[in-house]
């Protein structure tokens, strides 16, 4: 119990570890003390020993006077916890057995929140949908970032971590099930959307997600969902879905309300359908670097409401944010009260009768078609369903349905469009004028030659142009700094991230001790993208770049040309091939910007290395040895590194003469 006057305290573990009193934060003081609060929260009561409270704060890494540093902390945690405590305190308890905390059950938001949800799913028996989704929000509101916070990635907190993860999963499935049984299909689909995302080989949110397309009244999207759904497991797992899902999509299939419920109706005039899944963005970021590019699209939409038909390409490459500033672009146009519809670049449909058309501009067609018609609207010359619409020119007959109202088109992923798909989004181009409607297409790759024309095309036509270029040390800092985080660090992050603001976004997910420097490690986002890149390459480039990986990262083309199975006329197309898949960048020099030299990005050099074995690093430094060994100009100390790292397999060099290290000119 607290024994101190005043308001009892609240310890809070859903996120980075709090002791509130009040309406006031507690100081807990540094880092360290933070983990070794939330270690003992985690013990709920039990005492921990002071050996064990060593090994996990410093996990086989303990410095000197390390239990003299524990109970400091502990001394600390006393005083702040218990201010008013005279000899020993009833809060931070010490025994023979150790430490340990002796709070109330309800004073941890963990207790509190698992309270909530246990009354949720008790309303939601009982038929109480009201009750159970104010307790389900009030629940998932305790939640205020990842469990644990700092403590998160230390191997005591990994079972407690795991756990409190899995209970958000399910409270938030509860809540998705508690919107769909409310009618509530604007709320229940964005958030079965997100539960697929954050734990994609989950079947229960993916049913959910089938359930609220199908309750809104966008049945082909449900069906969509089940065969994306289906190749993922395949994919990854090598398993089909279980006998239920298939099951509810059967009943997508053939319309069994009594199982899926009754429709609710199709969107109205400003929820338009074609919104895709959400993406592993840096939406959770402050926007930075990206002042300019929104001025423009602000632009853009206030000559669209004036009357204007606009057009707007975004380009970059992968990570450097065109999701998110679409996201942002139909944020502020869902503000001004423009209606959006968003599409994806050319995929697969679903199959069967009413699988969607892949191509953008059906796809739009097909959106809008489903528009309620508004006041003042023109009569539609098609059926309302999208099908089968009396003029044959799917192009004409989306002009028509632009010049109904305002409206903002967002074509992503346009890299994919098959040449089809271009003629048509061309001719729209050629035939919509004087019409309010904004059409923004975002694409990695301006100069791939199937979408060239329709490129060549807008450029007559008063594009805006935007190439989105990695974020600069300066916005690295600015983020940091909106994040209350110290700026300090922001070179070293922005060196790591190369400013692709995708990587940052997932390196700031990490503890800053795990993002820089010695412990720095590889989000697991980044490190399946960098392996996947790699699984494209063939096994000749993937030599290359672990040769360069193991030589420091720089890469050495007349060092390489002497590597046993690198053939010298292969390696400019080996290059070539690792810097279209980006895992190799060009540094110019500062002197002179037509010189320079490539490079890895830290991020693949860790990974590359951490491929291999130590048997395998060790191979890579006896080859590189063997090669600079009787090279003219080598350096002593690179050679000697080799041979360190070599170990057992390290080659007996040549001796390194005078004339070798100060001139280069005598080879052994």
């Amino acid at each position: 119990m607290d024994t101190q006057d005043g308001p009892t305290l609240r310890y809070g573990l859903l996120g980075p570890v709090e002791v509130v009193r009040g309406a006031t934060v507690l100081d807990l003081g540094p880092r360290q003390r933070r983990v070794l609060l939330t270690r003992l929260l985690i013990q709920d009561g039990h005492p921990v020993s002071l050996g064990e409270i060593c090994r996990d704060l410093w996990e086989g890494d303990q410095p000197t006077a390390a239990a003299s540093s524990v109970r400091a902390h502990v001394s600390r945690l006393r005083s702040a916890l218990d201010p008013g405590h005279r000899g020993r305190s009833g809060v931070l308890v010490s025994s023979r057995a150790g430490y340990a905390l002796r709070i109330p059950r309800e004073a941890r938001d963990t207790a509190v929140f698992e309270e909530a949800v246990l009354a949720a799913r008790t309303a939601l028996h009982e038929g109480r949908l009201d009750l159970a989704r104010q307790r389900i929000d009030r629940a998932l509101g305790l939640w205020r970032g990842p469990a644990l916070g700092e403590a998160a990635d230390h191997a005591f907190a990994l079972r407690e971590r795991t756990r409190l993860d899995a209970a958000r999963q399910d409270a938030r499935e509860l809540q998705v099930t508690v919107l769909i049984k409310q009618a509530d299909p604007d709320r229940a689909v964005p958030a079965a959307l997100r539960l697929t995302t954050d734990a994609p080989l989950r079947e229960t949110s993916w049913a959910l997600l089938m359930r609220a397309l199908y309750t809104a009244g966008r049945p082909v999207e449900s069906l969509r969902q089940y065969e994306r759904f289906r190749s993922l497991l395949a994919r990854e797992l090598g398993l089909d879905p279980s006998p239920g899902l298939r099951d509810l999509h059967t009943a997508v299939l053939r319309h069994d309300t009594g199982v899926l419920g009754p429709v609710l109706g199709a969107p109205g005039p400003h929820r338009l359908t074609g919104t895709p899944l959400p993406r592993a963005t840096s939406a959770g970021l402050p926007l930075v670097g990206r002042a300019e590019e929104t001025g423009r699209l602000d632009g853009l939409l206030r000559e669209t409401a004036a009357g204007a038909t606009r057009w707007a390409v975004v380009s970059g490459e992968a990570g450097t944010g065109k999701t998110r500033l679409l996201d942002e672009l139909a944020a502020r146009a869902a503000e001004s009260g423009i209606p959006v519809v968003r599409i994806d670049g050319d995929r697969p449909g679903a199959g069967g009768p009413d699988a969607a058309p892949s191509c953008p501009v059906l796809r739009l067609l097909d959106a809008l078609e489903r528009r309620e018609p508004g006041p003042g609207d023109p009569g539609r010359t098609g059926r309302p369903d999208g099908k089968g619409a009396a003029d044959p020119d799917p192009v004409e007959a989306l002009v028509r349905e632009l010049r109904r109202a305002s409206v903002l088109c967002l074509l992503d992923d346009l890299d994919g469009a098959a040449p089809e798909s271009c003629a048509r989004l061309r001719r729209l181009a050629a035939l919509l004028r004087n019409t309010p409607a904004a059409v923004v297409c975002a694409l990695r790759d301006t100069g791939a030659p199937e979408i060239s024309g329709l490129l060549a095309d807008l450029a007559r036509r008063g594009t805006v142009w935007l190439q989105l270029e990695p974020l600069a040390p300066g916005d690295v800092a600015r983020l940091l700094t909106e994040r209350g985080e110290d700026p300090a660090g922001a070179e070293a992050l922005h060196r790591r991230a190369a400013g692709n603001p995708f990587v940052l976004a997932e390196l700031l997910a990490l503890a800053p001790e795990l993002r820089t420097g010695p412990g720095a490690r590889v989000p697991a986002a980044v490190g399946s993208i960098v392996h996947d890149r790699l699984a494209g390459l063939s096994a000749e480039a993937r030599s290359l770049l672990a040769h360069t990986a193991a030589d420091g990262g720089r890469l050495d083309l007349g060092l390489l040309a002497e590597i046993p199975g690198l053939a010298a006329d292969r390696l400019p197309v080996l290059v070539d091939n690792a810097v279209t898949a980006g895992l190799l960048l060009w540094h110019p020099d500062q002197g002179d910007p037509l010189a320079g030299h490539y490079r890895l990005p830290e991020l693949v050099h860790d990974v590359l290395l951490g491929t291999l074995t130590a048997s395998g690093r060790q191979l890579l430094h006896a080859t590189l040895a063997r090669a600079l060994t009787g090279r003219d100009g080598t350096d002593p100390a690179r050679l000697a590194g080799h041979l360190r790292a070599a170990a057992p397999l390290a080659p007996v060099p040549a001796p390194l003469s005078g004339p070798l290290r100060d001139s280069g000119r005598d080879r052994p």
